[in-house]
């Protein structure tokens, strides 16, 4: 019987080359899982070598790390070569079989075990093994699976791959030779032929900043700082070279003179003695870090109006100071314990503030200023005493001499304001002071209608807080939280009656000057006297508008022009602002009684005066349409809350509000119709107290109609003021510039403010609405303010000035001469005459400087200007 043929045979020879790379992987794959513990130990030990780990660990940390790898390495090499065995042919063949559909080669290696014999049987044998060698035919190499997941799950292998990554870019291969030097022996030679040496450095404290010294090219003398590190080396054969020195002041367990390295610090002056072959000596001068230094300049502190301090020091230190703190402390010897302060006091901690440093630049010698805020704080105006602290980098502390000054803080000029502000110190002083506070607070506001409180707002937040103070005393006394409370309640009262929140021009302008000469009396400082004079400005102009538009309302036609001048002034504006100019001018050179007198003239003549109106008034612009609708929109809103505020009182003291407002109803307008503040007749009356007794009888009717829904019919006339202020803002004419950007913009928060107003009266929150209604009329103000101002820009493009007096009125030109006569351009009187004669001359050269930068000028004015400052 002829032998068969095993189809297996010619199917392997076609598959040699995969079964070839499969039985490779299958190597890879083996040694891989058997010695990868062996080539990670490799790699970290060569990591460490090219890194220069050895050069910095001691010898015997070297050599039992050698041992401790050199045996690691052994026993990794031998688990290893346990666990390794080559692959044989049939894994290999196994191993390809396995990724073939139905094991194709498994199958050409079985025989026919049933019907062997049958034609049939045999010829469909043949066909399985002809489809299983086809399939067969298609197979590839297996990749090898190089995965050590369960071996390593530490991922050790990565981490040394890692490190020796970073030796080979950061580190060096030839660092590896200085392991061999490590071996007894090795390098004896060389050495002793080029005989012992030594090398060191001198490393200063690092705060210092100063570069480290090599010892050999020292010689001499040394001057180092304190605390300064020597490292010294001796190579060669062990006790050649010794060391003596005298600076370290070291007792006790000292190394041996004769050691390989030698570290220690400079704590004193002393000598340092290499003794041997090439030895060398110094003598060391170790310099004293010294203390830092901090002084108070007192001659140079201020205090801004609104009561920041601003206290300059000067700090110094050989290397630097790095941080530093001021501590005011309560000089209880310098306070007079009188009234409130007569109880003891609580105890309370310094205020300690952090002093700033320098942000660049050496901090070895600067001055500084500590700027800070205490107005609030319970010791305000209070004698303290003012240390301040500094701190170097070697922890030395440095105290400033105490210096005695009281508490800097916000002054209050107001009377009224002065007295809350007072009353709070005492309950910040001490809660045994409550009952007394709120005796004087009561006192204090008792019969406000006696010009104690220019605002009712103000007037009614006391009230609020007096309640609130006599219920904490009634009950189980002030709570700490509940102190605190109305304290803060009590400054922003304080703030507010300093402030103002006036209702008229007239009563704001009258503020303003009270305040100033408040000022002046109590010796207040250039920054609170600027403020105030700025103040003042700014009430004026509100005045002079209002004063304006009351003119064009009362005789549209004539403007005022025909009216006596028995008891009125005429003056423009121009005079005003130079009346102010002087005014201030006379406070600054220190004539505080001139500076009085002629503001108690400025007073009286501003409520006597009468503003001139110039040509083109039969006609009025559409600026100043839109200011006389924005004015009367003023009026409605005071209407309004004065009106919130009287149905507020009512609230609180039902039955007292006819006896206390006979005088104001109606004023503002009651419901906008009525007197204003400053005495003048308003709309639908013939006098102040015809009027006042027609809203309130108007008014008492309303309410007898329907007072239930008071605050809805309040509700309702503010939303509708609110659309009147709407529509009249998007009339505005076309402003440009700053200020008209500014009047828009105040406008819009009037507007905001209205609406929350009209929110608060519908939820019966009158309080709310009373404050976001002087927050309109304090934004319709300003907002009118701006307007003026954008339309006085916008008559006078160039700034030139605005001939602000009536027709024919004679003006000065910039040197203070008077126009020409007739034809003439000039005038016969001599220039710069009067007893300012270079302060004009500077304020000349300062204007022709502020000119000349604008450059919208034409060119021909810049070029003259320019050759101005030339020749000047």
């Amino acid at each position: 019987m002829a032998k068969t043929r095993n189809p297996l045979n010619d199917v392997t020879a076609r598959l040699r080359r995969p079964l070839l790379l499969t039985w490779a992987g299958l190597i890879a794959e083996r040694l891989v899982r058997a010695f990868w513990p062996v080539w990670s130990l490799l790699a970290g030990a060569a990591a460490l070598v090219m890194l220069g780990v050895q050069d910095m660990v001691s010898v015997e940390a070297v050599w039992t790390g050698l041992m401790l790898g050199g045996l690691a390495l052994v026993v990794f090499a031998l688990r290893g070569a346990s666990r390794f065995h080559f692959p044989t042919r049939s894994e290999a063949l196994a191993r390809l079989d396995a990724t073939l559909p139905g094991r194709p080669l498994a199958a050409l290696a079985d025989t026919q075990a049933v019907g062997a014999q049958d034609v049939g049987s045999q010829a469909l044998w043949r066909a399985h093994q002809d489809r299983m060698a086809v399939r067969a035919a298609q197979a590839k190499a297996v990749e090898p699976d190089l995965r050590l997941s369960r071996q390593d799950p530490f991922g050790l292998r990565y981490v040394a791959l890692l490190g020796l990554v970073v030796a080979l870019l950061f580190g060096s291969v030839w660092r590896a030779g200085s392991v061999a030097e490590m071996v007894p022996g090795a390098g004896r030679g060389a050495a002793l032929a080029s005989g012992p040496t030594w090398e060191g450095w001198i490393e200063p404290p690092a705060y210092t900043g100063l570069p480290s010294l090599y010892l050999a090219d020292q010689s001499g003398v040394i001057e180092v700082p304190e605390g300064s590190e020597i490292t010294l080396r001796f190579y060669g054969e062990v006790g050649a070279l010794s060391l003596s020195e005298t600076v370290s002041g070291r007792a006790g367990d000292v190394p041996l003179a004769t050691g390989t390295e030698q570290e220690f610090s400079i704590a004193q002056d002393g000598e340092m003695r290499i003794d041997g072959p090439g030895g060398r000596s110094w003598q060391v001068e170790a310099i004293a870090d010294s203390a830092p230094r901090v002084a108070v300049l007192e001659s140079e502190a201020k205090t801004a109006f609104d009561g920041q301090m601003s206290q300059p020091f000067e700090a110094r230190d050989d290397y630097g100071v790095v941080a530093g703190g001021a501590v005011f402390e309560l000089d209880m010897d310098r306070i007079d314990r009188r009234y409130g302060l007569s109880a003891e006091p609580e105890p309370r901690e310094a205020i300690r503030l952090d002093l700033p440093m320098p942000l660049a630049g050496d901090r070895s010698d600067f001055t500084e200023t500590l700027i800070e805020n205490l107005s609030e704080h319970p010791w305000a105006h209070l004698p303290v005493t003012l240390r301040l602290r500094v701190e170097d980098a070697a922890g030395q502390e440095g105290l400033s001499e105490l210096v005695e000054m009281k508490l800097p803080a916000r002054r209050f000029f107001n009377p009224m304001a002065a007295a809350v502000i007072e009353q709070r110190r005492d309950l910040l002083w001490s809660r045994d002071n409550a009952a007394r506070v709120a005796q004087v607070l009561r006192a204090v506001s008792y019969q406000p209608r006696e010009g104690l409180f220019r605002s009712e707002k103000a007037y009614l937040r006391l009230r609020v807080i007096l309640r609130q103070l006599e219920a904490g005393i009634d009950s189980d006394g002030l709570s700490g939280n509940e102190r605190d409370e109305i304290a803060q309640a009590l400054w922003d009262l304080g703030v507010l009656l300093e402030d103002g929140d006036v209702g008229d021009a007239l009563e704001r302008m009258r503020a303003a000057q009270e305040r100033l000469s408040e000022a002046m009396k109590n010796d207040a400082s250039e920054e609170e006297i600027a403020r105030l004079m700025q103040e003042l400005r700014d009430a004026t102009q509100d005045y002079l508008r209002q004063k304006m538009q009351q003119a064009q309302r009362d005789d549209p036609e004539n403007s005022g022009d025909q009216q006596s001048a028995e008891n009125m002034m005429q003056m423009n504006q121009q005079d005003l602002q130079d009346m102010m100019d002087r005014i201030q001018e006379l406070m600054e050179q220190g004539r505080f009684a001139e500076a009085q007198q002629a503001l108690e003239e400025f007073q009286q003549m501003m409520e006597n005066m009468q503003v001139t109106q110039g040509q083109g008034q039969q006609g009025q612009s559409p600026g100043q349409q839109a200011m006389e609708g924005l004015a009367e929109t003023l009026r409605e809103q005071q209407g309004l809350s004065d009106q919130a505020f009287r149905d507020l009182q009512e609230q609180f003291n039902p039955g007292a509000q006819s006896g206390q407002s006979q005088g104001n109803e109606g004023q503002s307008g009651g419901e906008g119709r009525g007197q204003s503040h400053d005495g003048q007749p308003g709309q639908g009356g013939q006098g102040g107290q015809q009027q006042g007794q027609g809203g309130e009888g108007q008014e008492r009717a309303e309410d007898g109609q329907g007072g239930q829904g008071a605050e809805g019919e309040l509700a309702d006339r503010q939303e509708a003021l609110r659309r009147e202020l709407e529509r009249q803002r998007q009339g505005l004419p076309g402003l440009g510039g700053e200020a008209g950007e500014a009047a828009r913009e105040s406008l819009e928060r009037a507007e905001r403010s209205m609406q929350g107003a009209e929110e608060a009266l519908r939820n019966d929150d009158l309080a709310g609405a009373i404050d976001d209604q002087a927050d309109a009329m304090e934004a319709l103000r300003e907002g009118m303010r701006n307007m003026g101002e954008a339309m006085a820009e916008q008559q006078n493009p160039g700034g030139q000035g605005q001939q602000d007096g009536p027709p024919g009125q004679a003006q000065a030109d910039p040197l203070g001469r008077e126009a020409g006569q007739g034809r003439r351009a000039g005038t016969q009187d001599n220039l710069l005459q009067g007893e300012d004669v270079y302060r004009r001359a500077r304020d000349l050269l300062d204007e022709i400087r502020r000119r000349s930068g604008e450059g919208d000028r034409p060119d021909v004015e810049l070029d003259y200007l320019e050759r101005l400052l030339d020749r000047f």
